[in-house]
Formats: structure tokens, C-alpha cells, sequence
């Protein structure tokens, strides 16, 4: 069982939802960026996805792709993002830590040397947006087998033809994108999103949690009403962008748990 299985596990059993916040490492500097991911937990996180930065982010909205570009300008690499979930675990032994981002950087490492690495520093899933499930031999199966979770994105446009070979090989959660398009794009429905979650529900076990679009406390609350929780990203990452403090982005990301606790 993996922090992440455990961690779904723990939440059934309140019988509360899922908040999972989303930081591009490295955003606006390591330090401030590690200073955020370190109280997440303490601002009601309970899963927490840290972006790698990538230099063709093709999923991205303009606010991640922003934010990917300055990690970048400063410095950030994978490796220095596998050292801030390193650098978190001296703190926190329990909270489950997802990387999402794109195939190329793991690729330039070494699948076998990275799954290793990432392990060690002390990852439990990866999200890796553009590898298919016809891919599933190049990541997915080895990260399984170096026992982290391979968690899949499903959307709108994810047919019942299609949906079976996206939840294959898929573990940990799925990631239901509530909007066809970037990050960001558009405000997330519950209405629209309500039917979709029961339609992959029906096909999997595997706690369904909803992102993308997904911007206040109402708004969380309202799709973990629907799903097994709810993910933030663009709207939090908009605030380190603003120049917000730690302090103040922590605030916005409690409202937003706190939201989608009360589902």
C-alpha cells in the first residue's frame, strides 16, 4: 500500500473528500516554493502534486506555463525537484507526494535511474500528462513494479470505448479533467462534471478525483460534492504569481480544504 492508497484509505473511513493542491517546484524560487509545500499539510492538504517544469508544457494554461518558466529561470531542474520532496520528508512521513509533468525530462534521466530516485526521495505517484496508455510499457508498468502509483487523466472527451484502456493500468486515483482544454481555461461545472464521475465510477474501484476549473472554496466544495475530491493548481499557483506572501497563499489554500472537506 502506498502513502497515497493509504491516504484515500483514512479519508473513507471519516467519510471526508480529497483536497489536492497543486505547486510548480521552483515557483517564484526554491526556497519560498519549499517553504509552501512544507505547510500544505498543515493548510488541510492532503495530497500533494509538485510540478517538474518543462519547457513545452502542451496541457499547461498560461498560469502554470508562466510559473514553469520562471522555475526554470531559476534553476529548477528535476533533480532539484526531487531534492525538495527529499528536503519535505525530513518534516513529513505521511502526506503522499505526486510529480506531474511531461515524459521528457525522465526520459533524459534514465526511466530505471529516475523510478530509483524518485523513490528514495520519497514520491509515491507520478502524473505524466503525455505518455498514452499505448505507452504503458515505457513508464507506467516500471514505476508500478518500483512500487509508485501511475495515475491516469481521463476527460470529457474519454469515450466508453475509450475509458477501459485509460483505467487499465491506472492506480492510486484518477484524475477526471472537468473541462476540455488547458488548465485554467474555464470554471469547472459540478452539474457537468456530476454524470462523468459516476460513468468512470461504474468502471473502477480507484477514488476519482476532479480538476481543472476549480478556483474558490464554493466551487471546491461543490465537485468534491460529486467525486472523491477535488484538485487546485492554476488558481493557487495565480497567487504566488500575484506576489502573494507564504503565509497568504496558505490562507487561500485552507479555504479551499476547508471547502472540500465540507462536501
Amino acid at each position: 500500500m502506498t502513502r497515497i492508497d493509504a491516504k484515500f484509505a483514512a479519508l473513507r473511513a471519516e467519510g471526508k473528500k480529497a483536497f489536492v493542491a497543486y505547486i510548480m517546484a521552483g515557483d517564484p524560487d526554491y526556497q519560498t516554493s519549499l517553504e509552501i509545500v512544507r505547510d500544505l499539510p498543515g493548510a488541510g492538504v492532503d495530497v500533494i502534486e509538485l510540478g517538474v517544469p518543462f519547457t513545452d508544457p502542451m496541457a499547461d494554461g498560461p498560469t502554470i506555463q508562466l510559473a514553469g518558466q520562471r522555475a526554470l529561470a531559476g534553476g529548477q531542474t528535476l533533480q532539484r525537484t526531487l531534492d525538495m520532496a527529499a528536503a519535505f520528508r525530513e518534516h513529513d512521513d505521511t502526506t503522499p507526494i505526486v510529480m506531474m509533468g511531461y515524459y521528457n525530462p525522465i526520459y533524459s534521466r534514465g526511466v530505471d535511474r529516475f523510478l530509483a530516485d524518485a523513490k528514495t526521495a520519497g514520491v509515491d505517484g507520478l502524473i505524466v500528462v503525455d505518455l498514452p496508455p499505448e505507452e504503458d510499457d515505457e513508464l507506467c508498468i516500471p514505476a508500478q513494479k518500483a512500487g509508485l502509483n501511475f495515475i491516469r487523466l481521463a476527460t470529457p472527451t474519454t469515450d466508453d470505448k475509450r475509458l477501459p484502456k485509460v483505467l487499465q493500468n491506472t492506480s492510486g486515483f484518477v484524475y477526471y479533467v472537468s473541462i476540455t482544454g488547458i488548465t485554467g481555461a474555464a470554471d469547472a461545472q459540478a452539474a457537468d462534471v456530476g454524470p462523468e464521475v459516476a460513468r468512470i465510477k461504474a468502471r473502477t474501484d480507484l477514488p476519482v478525483i476532479v480538476g481543472f476549473g476549480i478556483k474558490t472554496a464554493e466551487a471546491s466544495r461543490a465537485i468534491a460534492g460529486i467525486a472523491d475530491g477535488a484538485v487546485v493548481g492554476s488558481a493557487i499557483v495565480g497567487q504566488i504569481a500575484d506576489g502573494k506572501t507564504p503565509a497568504e497563499v496558505l490562507a487561500f489554500v485552507r479555504s479551499l480544504a476547508d471547502g472540500a472537506h465540507r462536501a
